[in-house]
């Protein structure tokens, strides 16, 4: 397969347009003043050398561009590239070389939500911003067909391929320990090396990429939703659990200490268990008062 040279840009400065300007407006007041003149004289020599100098003019005329601020002019005459003019103001350049105008602004791109499946496998929805400009003018005109439509086909597929190296929340997979939705800043900076990569090709700067969007696919999202409940509800009991378990073991200690109360085994498993009922309960303690012993 034949190696591709990449294109580059080259920096020109073109000829100022206002010297040029006076000179085009000379030519047509010369241009009018000798037809009428030879028209008066029925000089034929003064109307071919007015007509020549209309002429002139009418070619000469489309020279004349202008370029705005973070835009660009890329020069081609006759197929060959012959530089990029980005400094701002008004100019002249041959007449038959083309001026393809090209925007070096920051774009913004809104990717679509597409859907994807994670590094375990789960259907999942996700999108991307991503903040890019033209860095290479040659490159973006010359080597690539239409490089806008190439950044939106390769944004796709970068975000494609970063969604299917992440599994989408934690304890899915022991295989890599960023996720999607708790590693943002991570998979933002993954998402702009491999779009860098990709666009470089056409002379396109990457300046930041990150999510937009990011859910479980509507199938599967209620069965997430209970798994994310049920992670959150084990979480609470085991936080409640623990202190329940301080708390009691700081009450036996201070029993202990203060020799409020001499406990035996039996007692302090009563005392223990209550104290848990307690303290991990979801609803009021309701007391009982025991009118007897703990043995009768």
């Amino acid at each position: 397969m034949q190696t591709r040279n990449p294109s580059k840009e080259v920096s020109v400065q073109a000829m100022s347009g206002a010297g040029m300007l006076v000179f085009e407006l000379l030519l047509l007041a010369a241009a009018v003043t000798l037809f009428v003149r030879g028209g008066q004289a029925h000089d034929p020599v003064q109307i071919l050398i007015a007509a020549v100098c209309l002429l002139s003019w009418l070619i000469l005329m489309p020279g004349f561009f202008i370029v705005e601020p973070n835009l660009g002019r890329v020069l081609v005459l006759f197929g060959s590239y012959r530089g990029t003019v980005r400094q701002a103001g008004f100019y002249w350049t041959n007449p038959f070389t083309s001026k393809k105008k090209i925007s070096l602004r920051a774009h913004n791109l809104n990717g679509k939500t597409l859907k994807v499946n994670d590094l375990a496998g789960n259907p999942i929805e996700i999108a991307a911003v991503v903040v890019w400009q033209v860095h290479d003018s040659a490159q973006a005109i010359f080597d690539v067909e239409g490089f806008e439509h190439f950044v939106e086909v390769q944004a796709e597929a970068a975000v494609r391929l970063v969604a299917s190296r992440h599994p989408y929340d934690d304890g899915m997979t022991s295989e890599v320990a960023t996720t999607l939705r708790g590693s943002a800043d991570a998979v933002a900076s993954e998402l702009g090396h491999e779009l860098q990569l990709r666009l470089g090709l056409a002379g396109i700067q990457v300046l930041e990429a990150r999510l937009s969007h990011l859910a479980y696919a509507p199938e599967i999202a209620h069965a997430m939703l209970q798994r994310q409940q049920a992670g959150a509800i084990i979480a609470a009991r085991t936080r409640i659990v623990d202190g329940a378990v301080g708390m009691v073991e700081m009450a036996l200690e201070r029993l202990s200490k203060d020799k409020i109360v001499e406990l035996d085994d039996e007692r302090r498993a009563t005392l223990v268990g209550n104290l848990l009922v307690v303290l991990c309960g979801q609803t009021s303690a309701t007391p009982v008062l025991n009118t007897g012993g703990l043995y009768n």
